[in-house]
């Protein structure tokens, strides 16, 4: 297993806090003026990854994290000056959710074991402990109304599955959303992203 990274990312969080105080552009910007920013590297990520995968070099994919990894860090270390949290408190938060979401790893309880778990029953088992978190009577959060078109109806319907509720669609339909809308519950029953499939279909185009 690698050795903890704990050096070159304090490194870097020092970095940020000196660019904050020393640069004019840098002291500017708040989480609001930086989403544009969050947004094109999280694209530029998938690119990487796409890109990586057909040739198989991952060399500029640690690159393309590394300017995600500045989004991160440059959000933290903002929180930080306002007093509201610091980058030691997301690691926190997101390592807490991960022992509570995966008790066949982290958890001390037989019953928890991963035993013969499929991957489809970890994610059965993810979404029943995030339910069982939101406060009483509260439904689940909105989906984010950015989300790309494809990867939203995915989402809707993967609700829907779990509610036990009908996924409505209509392949015959003459409404061309509704047509598309079908063809991502065809890609859900046979395993398929939605959204990378068609990613990958264009790109093969391009």
């Amino acid at each position: 297993m690698p050795a903890p990274a704990d050096g070159a990312v304090a490194e870097f969080v020092a970095v940020m806090r000196r660019l904050r105080a020393e640069c004019p552009w840098k002291q500017e910007q708040t989480h609001r003026s930086l989403v544009r920013y969050l947004l094109e590297e999280t694209y530029e990520t998938v690119d990487a990854i796409d890109d990586a995968e057909a040739s198989g070099d991952f060399g500029h994919l640690a690159e393309e994290l590394g300017d995600l990894l500045l989004q991160v860090v440059f959000h933290a270390v903002i929180a930080e000056e306002r007093g509201d949290f610091d980058l030691d408190d997301v690691a926190r938060g997101i390592t807490a959710k991960m022992h509570r979401r995966n008790p066949h790893v982290f958890g001390d309880r037989p019953e928890d074991a991963a035993g013969g778990l499929t991957a489809d029953q970890v994610d059965e088992r993810w979404q029943r402990i995030k339910a069982a978190e939101r406060p009483d009577g509260a439904g689940p959060p909105d989906l984010p109304s950015a989300l790309p078109a494809l990867l939203y109806a995915d989402k809707v319907l993967a609700r829907r599955e779990r509610a036990g509720l009908p996924l409505d669609v209509a392949a015959d339909s003459t409404d061309l959303g509704e047509r598309l809308l079908a063809l991502v519950a065809e890609a859900r029953a046979a395993g398929t992203d939605p959204e990378q499939a068609l990613r990958d279909a264009a790109r093969r185009r391009r």
